[in-house]
């Protein structure tokens, strides 16, 4: 135990700096029974979270890491689509170049200020915290295509919208970020993106206002994430994830589930000591682990792969996912950052029609659109391939990672009108080629997009056509 000298300076550091980390020893006073179950719990609960971060990290944190973006509150435009060689976010889009900016809400507001786009053009602004929860959005379906300025603030701001912010939205968590999507029509189309993407403009609020800055935010000490293999078995997960604990005020539909998760040291700010713990109580966090992956196996087997839980279902606002963490784990693990159901829709290709797996090494398949029956969206479609286990863009002769809406003039349609995408390893008849889209040797899998879903595929009305082996 620690001396009462030692927990007053402890203390003392913690009120000086909310970044002060404590060592937890709270786990000694958890039986291995309560151990495993508290570690299952909390390894789903805190999964996105973890992830989240190593994003975080290699995008706004590690200067000299391939995937950096830019620091905290500076906004970053990738002026092309996703490739193959982007790794560091499974199943990316390859429609919209994206934009990204980490916000650090600690000290003050950001605002983020977007130019006035055409009308057919879609673009959107994922606000999105560190639960992982998109709080809400700024883009053509939410506040239009006229442009304006917008006020993101931390959960402790309590000031009023000032004059010419059209809209303020508060984040639960200190730090969070925003993706944003601008719609590339076609390879030729790039320029017009680059002059909307130098439009996109990120402000403090004091520099918005033109008064002086507030005293800033304590320098946090980043720790370094874990990579996406020793996320699924290391213990230091918990360690993880009480760092980015202390950026997430607890809420108040949270509060028992926070104090059960501190019976084993997982709390925030605190260090998670795994090797100080009792041989049987780092073996019940290692199987508290196990257990929380065979779980997240089972609803998968149970619900994604039967259609029973889709995107739709996973990806939200708190309120929405009525804190479901195995839902949030779910659109994590599936394809973290995924918008909610009104801004995109994600119709998944896993396995065939028949319930098989897929996979290009011994199989073809085809998957037609009958005539009145392609994605109903007011934006745009788009049917992306993820090369499996990694769920990263497949590079292939044609660089062809998707078919969408745009290329349909190109497309060959059936006799009837209907549309036939053919899906397979190796090339089709020239006269195919343009509705072909590669796939890998091996596992794979495919996701439909449909960006600013159109009421009848938000209502069910419309289903995605089952994906046929087309093997003789």
């Amino acid at each position: 135990m620690h001396s009462l000298r030692l927990n007053v300076l402890l203390t003392t550091l913690s009120l000086l700096s909310p970044l002060a980390i404590e060592p937890a020893h709270a786990q000694e006073a958890a039986t291995p029974a309560e151990a495993r179950a508290i570690a299952k719990e909390a390894y789903i609960y805190g999964f996105p979270m973890v992830d989240n971060y190593r994003v975080q990290y290699s995008y706004f944190v590690d200067k000299n890491g391939p995937e950096f973006k830019a620091t905290w509150n500076h906004i970053h435009n990738t002026a092309r689509v996703y490739t193959p060689e982007d790794k560091a976010i499974p199943t990316p889009n390859s429609d919209t170049p994206y934009s990204a900016l980490g916000m650090d809400l600690r000290a003050e507001p950001i605002v983020i200020t977007v130019p006035v786009i055409e009308k057919n053009r879609y673009f959107s602004v994922q606000l999105i915290d560190d639960y992982t929860f998109n709080f809400d959005y700024i883009g053509s379906r939410t506040t239009g295509n006229d442009g304006g300025s917008f006020l993101v603030a931390g959960p402790n701001w309590k000031g009023e919208k000032p004059k010419g912010i059209a809209k303020v939205f508060q984040s639960e968590t200190e730090l969070g970020w925003a993706q944003y999507r601008t719609q590339l029509f076609n390879p030729g189309d790039i320029d017009n993106v680059k002059k909307i993407q130098a439009g996109y403009m990120v402000q403090t609020l004091s520099q918005y206002l033109g008064t002086p800055a507030p005293a800033p935010a304590p320098v946090i000490d980043f720790i370094k994430p874990l990579s996406r293999e020793q996320q699924r078995t290391s213990p230091d997960f918990f360690n993880v994830l009480n760092f980015v604990l202390q950026f997430c005020p607890t809420v108040p539909s949270e509060r028992e589930l926070r104090a059960r998760f501190s019976k084993l040291g997982i709390a925030p700010g605190k260090t998670f000591e795994a090797a100080r713990l009792t041989p049987e109580l780092r073996q019940a966090v290692t199987d508290g682990m196990v257990d929380a992956w065979k779980e997240f196996a089972e609803f998968v087997k149970a619900s994604v792969d039967t259609g029973k839980v889709t995107s739709g279902d996973v990806f939200g606002t708190r309120a929405f996912l009525k804190n479901n963490y195995m839902y949030r784990m779910a659109g994590a693990v599936l394809g973290i950052y995924g918008n909610s159901k009104e801004e995109a829709m994600y119709p998944a290709y896993l396995v065939d029609g028949s319930g098989h797996k897929l996979d290009g090494a011994n199989n073809r398949y085809k998957l037609r659109f009958a005539p009145g029956q392609l994605p109903p969206v007011n934006a745009f479609w788009s049917l992306t391939m993820y090369e499996l286990p990694a769920s990263l863009l497949y590079a292939n002769s044609l660089n062809r990672y998707l078919i969408n809406s745009p290329m349909l003039p190109d497309l060959k349609r059936d006799a009837d009108g209907g549309l036939t995408l053919i899906v397979q390893h190796e090339p089709p008849s020239k006269e195919l080629e343009a509705n072909w889209l590669p796939a890998p040797s091996g596992p794979f899998a495919m996701y439909l997009r449909l960006y600013w879903p159109k009421r009848d595929a938000l209502d069910g009305d419309w289903k995605q056509p089952p994906l046929q082996s087309a093997t003789q």
